[in-house]
């Protein structure tokens, strides 16, 4: 991390009060943490830990639609475009080998710089819709806290950077013929094992690495976050885990970038927990094309989030499970208090145990 970078970490000013909005809730409603809300909460994660509900199913009342089409994600990053007055930018940063945009929304103008990756792998969607509400909570609106938000950080999210594959639904890019090292031959590229630093963007053979490598050079974000799906497992006490996550464990990152990064999970972790997720590391490699290591490379605090594929009963309590993970990241930024969190903390959250029997087919996804 760049003394540059950890100095707009620790100038964080503070803040209105912060609360997440309900799906579907009005806009004046945004980040107002009412004591409803709060006890629920609690409530959820007593019983889950009791055995009583599943972890991380207090769904929100409203439904958000958990695999937007590329067409609805287009007309949706532009209506939120129109909504917010400018405070949301939406541009296509290149397009995918079938010719379809990969989008990037911004919002924010503040000095420290976050990135967000959606949906690198085609057929694990959740962490788009999550996007998108995102979004819609920081920058439709103009409340003091988001306002506030918006003034201290800049979150630029790379929206499904894997349309092709979204299409196909299938986990690489489209790239048929393709022999690659890391993929499938006949269908294309695992794009998320080509961020190596040592390629060149316009050497990268995967399309849509390349352009993330390129975005990631121009925006100079301290902050990367890198959402994806997994299979279902429990943990040691036969619990279900909702969502796992891990920071660089190449050995070429350096000790400033690692200790940011477990700050960053520690956020995530807590604010899941918060919403009633059970949350694990992920049992990650160290290769260095992983984009949670590649970038780490680069001198960014960067993280993996995966959100384990559950089922569609709870697809709305995933996508609000990442909600509050991009919300907190952001917020704890913003305000200075993700320089306080103990890295030693992201040590702490346990392993993820062994896959769910009649998941286990399922369970072979990786980073």
């Amino acid at each position: 991390m760049s003394a540059t970078a950890g100095s707009l970490l620790m100038q964080g000013n503070s803040a209105p009060d912060l609360v997440v909005r309900p799906f579907g809730g009005a806009d004046s409603c945004v980040m107002v943490k009412s004591t409803r809300i709060a006890l629920l909460s609690v409530v959820v994660a007593v019983l889950s830990i009791l055995g009583f509900v599943a972890p991380s199913q207090a769904a929100p009342p409203g439904r958000v639609d958990p695999r937007p089409s590329t067409e609805k994600l287009a007309q949706e990053l532009q209506e939120l475009q129109w909504r917010s007055r400018g405070a949301i930018q939406v541009n296509a940063i290149g397009e995918s080998n079938q010719g379809r945009p990969v989008w990037s929304a911004r919002v924010g103008d503040g000095p420290l710089r976050i990135l967000y990756v959606t949906q690198q792998h085609g057929d694990e969607p959740l962490g788009t819709p999550a996007a998108l509400e995102f979004l819609r909570d920081v920058g439709v609106g103009q409340s003091n806290y988001q306002r506030w938000l918006r003034s201290q950080v800049t979150v630029d999210i790379v929206v499904r950077a894997n349309p092709d594959g979204h299409e196909q639904n299938w986990r690489y890019n489209y790239a048929p013929d393709a022999t690659p090292e890391y993929g499938e031959a006949g269908k294309g590229y695992d794009i998320n094992r080509y961020h190596d630093p040592a390629v060149a963007p316009e050497d990268n053979p995967a399309t849509e690495a390349g352009l993330i490598q390129r975005h990631y050079a121009q925006f100079q974000p301290q902050i990367v976050v890198d959402y994806h799906m997994q299979g279902r497992y429990v943990d040691g006490s036969g619990r279900e885990i909702t969502a796992s996550l891990l920071w660089p464990t190449n050995q070429g990152v350096a000790a400033d970038d690692i200790a940011l990064a477990k700050q960053i999970s520690v956020v995530a972790q807590r604010s899941m927990t918060e919403g009633g997720a059970n949350v694990s590391q992920y049992p990650g490699g160290d290769y260095q094309g992983i984009a949670r290591n590649a970038y780490g490379l680069r001198g960014s605090g960067s993280v993996l989030i995966e959100l384990s594929d559950m089922g569609a009963e709870h697809e709305q309590a995933q996508i609000e499970s990442a909600l509050r993970s991009m919300l907190a990241i952001a917020h704890s930024a913003a305000d200075g208090s993700l320089t306080k969190v103990d890295p030693a903390g992201a040590d702490a959250i346990p392993p993820r145990g062994t896959p769910l029997p009649q998941a286990a087919a399922s369970s072979a996804h990786s980073d």
